[in-house]
């Protein structure tokens, strides 16, 4: 009887987990099994896109089924619960899916409803999302139709995917409306729970220079507590208030229920905790966790999933002939901000080396920590390069899942940044 190896979650990391697994096993006699909901794979890093025309939301989806290479079943179920000891899990429709090895990879879910009054009155009216295809499109008409107040871009709290995707919706507000030539009418306010735009020292007094350079003020250490879209404000946990007109709010994010309802499996917040460096879950040697649905440190970002994505085929296919896991994941992600006219950023980095001028993926490349158009074009150029390299689990050349250090200014962040401003290039 073939070794079978369920997948949950046909989104970034699973599909990206389950193709590569499909490849390096082609000789094995191994089932590869993928299990969502619904068949609708949203291009997630899109949505972004959308409340400003730039894309929409039937260009972001295709069925998760064709994403998966020939050899790969998709079961189209919500998942119920997993039992770590039976090996098994349970499907909505009362089946059972057994498995010799299972890979979480179910994401982050957005949880709206646990902020007061976000899904109030004022909901899909005065305040939005752009995290889900619903919200991005609804935010699309509010943005055509506002021509002046206070718009606020709030992070409820953190973690959340794409961490950077609020800056860049407030980069690419302040060119919309200049574009629009409304822009003097508008107030941006950017509002975080962080301490400052980033969390690492050089990036965020880049990202932070860019802020105060078009205009857009920002509230730090803001925990929302409550969104009054009759009285239009955040309230914070301390009392503090921010006045809105319209508010683009990244609702709290958590794990798929189905993992608070699996003894052992998850945290309190629905992720599950994972050995940082093999990506085996710390519940059980037979399940291993890929992407958003981790408790890691590193950032929950596409491009995390799919470096991810080597360290988990690999070490579930040693796993499978009783081998020691002997592949490393180091925390790398890299990320495309989008900062507006044509232009965008680009950072690299890991869990010892923070955000850095230079060039990636070497001395000669993209440039990092700066503004350019190449980088835009990059962003851009990415689409199609997810569908078509990533998804089906391929290597980009010259990008390795460890992050590469060959072309990075070190000396910037080992400096404390001081260097940062002038490394990173002028506007």
């Amino acid at each position: 009887m073939p070794k079978r190896i369920v997948v949950l979650g046909g989104g970034t990391g699973g599909t990206i987990a389950a193709n590569r697994l499909r490849r390096s096993l082609a000789e094995e006699d191994v089932d590869v099994v993928v299990v969502d909901r619904d068949d609708d794979h949203v291009y997630q890093p899109g949505l972004l896109f959308v409340p400003f025309g730039m894309s929409t939301p039937s260009r972001l989806v295709r069925p998760r089924a064709r994403q998966l290479l020939p050899g790969v079943r998709f079961v189209r179920s919500a998942v119920d619960a997993v039992d770590l000891q039976a090996g098994s899990v349970a499907l909505d429709d009362g089946s059972t899916l057994g498995y010799d090895v299972l890979v979480v990879a179910s994401g982050a879910s957005l949880l709206p409803g646990e902020t007061e009054g976000l899904t109030g009155g004022g909901w899909r009216r005065s305040v939005h999302t752009f995290y889900d295809l619903e919200g991005a499109a609804a935010l699309a008409g509010a943005m055509a139709r506002f021509d002046g107040g206070e718009l606020v871009v709030n992070v409820a709290d953190m973690p959340i995917k794409c961490p950077v995707a609020p800056l860049e919706f407030s980069f690419l507000a302040d060119w919309w409306f200049r574009r629009r030539r409304v822009r003097d009418r508008v107030h941006l306010t950017f509002v975080t729970p962080l301490d400052g735009a980033f969390t690492k020292a050089v990036c965020n007094r880049e990202l932070s220079g860019l802020l105060a350079a078009k205009g857009v003020d920002v509230v730090t250490e803001f925990n929302t507590g409550t969104v009054d879209a009759d009285a239009g404000r955040l309230v914070s946990y301390d009392g503090r208030e921010v006045p809105f007109d319209l508010a683009v709010v990244v609702p709290l994010h958590g794990g798929a229920p189905y993992v608070g309802r699996s003894p052992g499996l998850g945290d309190p917040l629905g992720f599950v905790p994972t050995d940082p460096v093999t990506l085996q879950a710390r519940s059980h040697p037979d399940v291993f966790v890929i992407g958003d649905a981790t408790d890691l440190a590193a950032s929950k970002a596409g491009s995390v999933a799919h470096f991810e994505g080597e360290v988990v085929a690999h070490n579930v296919a040693r796993h499978l002939q009783g081998r020691p896991l002997d592949a490393a994941f180091d925390g790398h992600a890299n990320c495309f901000i989008e900062s507006g006219f044509g232009k965008a950023l680009l950072i690299d980095f890991n869990d010892e080396v923070e955000p850095v001028p230079g060039h990636f993926p070497g001395p000669v490349g993209l440039p990092l920590l700066r503004e350019s158009r190449l980088n835009h074009l990059g962003k851009l150029a990415f689409e199609q390069l997810y569908w078509h390299v990533l998804l089906p689990g391929r290597s980009i050349p010259g990008v390795p899942s460890r992050m590469p250090r060959s072309g990075k200014l070190l000396a910037v962040a080992a400096a404390g940044g001081e260097a940062g401003r002038s490394g990173a290039g002028g506007r």
